[in-house]
């Protein structure tokens, strides 16, 4: 019974030395902890001014807003860790959190293999959104496909084409590759490709498209309308007829097209002008140049003779 009181009491006596020891550390960490509290309190209310301006700052090079909330929270995120940092220190738990830190290095290596592909979207559709070669409803050619964009986001850029359909493209693919932008200089080259005879005037054809063009079509100011003569061909001598329309939207550069096609045919047709087609001769018989009468027996001849009579 002795025994059992003595081992009762010196387990006490640890238990009120500890406890003494803990109450002691915490006073004597109380000036710390206060300090670490404000701290805190300070960095996060100057968190949100930290969010409100770094998306000030960002909106003058980007028009994305999704991407320039996530940049402004980036900045934020890291401006509330180096808080976090800075109340650690005061608390004297840098060891604590170098351990912390060594861990989260590992995990993040880990988990950066395996998003590599999202990551990579990531920063592309923020290098795209900060560049100015390209804006939401630019008319544009990226990967084979014609059409307006319609959206960047974190991921992907997508791209409505001309008939409709919507496309999404990886932002990896989209910022890689060869990108077509038909709405930066708001202006757009037709080229238009003909043939006449042999037998026309080359001059006459030549000054005749141009001022055609030039009172048919409205076209850009200053520009000139080009007419260049460039092979032989089969049954006519080609040309290429370019000028310059001040609209890049496809429907008008579509019409101003048209409308050139309808006024050089009409120019030609009042002008005496042939626009040749592809002409065929048949050879008949095995060395060619025969006359048909001359091939076929002289029966089938007599039926046709007896049918038209």
């Amino acid at each position: 019974m002795q025994n059992w009181m003595q081992q009762f009491n010196n387990s006490f006596n640890n238990l009120t030395e500890k406890l003494e020891g803990w109450v002691n550390n915490i006073v004597v960490a109380v000036p710390n902890l206060i300090l670490a509290a404000i701290v805190l309190a300070i960095g996060i209310f100057l968190a949100r001014y930290v969010n409100k301006y770094a998306q000030k700052i960002i909106t003058r090079f980007s028009d994305n807003r999704s991407v320039n909330s996530l940049i402004s929270s980036v900045f934020t995120a890291v401006f509330v860790l180096m808080v976090i940092m800075i109340v650690l220190s005061i608390l004297q738990l840098d060891t604590a959190l170098q351990s912390l830190l060594a861990g989260a290095g590992v995990a993040g290596l880990a988990i950066g293999l395996a998003l590599q592909d999202p990551i990579v979207n990531l920063f592309s559709g923020v290098m795209m959104s900060t560049k100015s070669s390209f804006h939401l409803g630019d008319l544009v050619e990226s990967n084979d496909f014609f059409g307006t964009i319609k959206s960047i986001n974190l991921r992907s850029t997508v791209i409505e084409t001309l008939q409709g359909q919507e496309v999404i493209i990886p932002n990896k693919i989209t910022y890689q590759n060869p990108f077509k932008n038909y709405s930066t200089n708001n202006r757009r080259r037709i080229d238009l490709s003909c043939g006449v005879s042999y037998g026309d005037d080359l001059e006459k054809v030549r000054d005749l498209a141009i001022k055609t063009i030039e009172r048919s079509v409205t076209i850009t100011k200053g520009s000139e309308v080009e007419l260049f003569f460039n092979e032989f061909g089969s049954s006519s001598i080609n040309f290429t007829l370019r000028f310059w329309v001040d609209d890049y939207r496809q429907k008008n550069y579509l019409k101003a097209q048209s409308d050139a096609i309808i006024a050089i045919k009409k120019a030609f047709d009042e002008n005496d002008i042939m626009i040749p087609f592809p002409i065929r001769t048949l050879d008949f018989g095995i060395k060619g140049g025969e006359k048909i009468a001359d091939t076929l027996p002289r029966e089938v001849i007599a039926g046709i003779i007896n049918n038209q009579k």
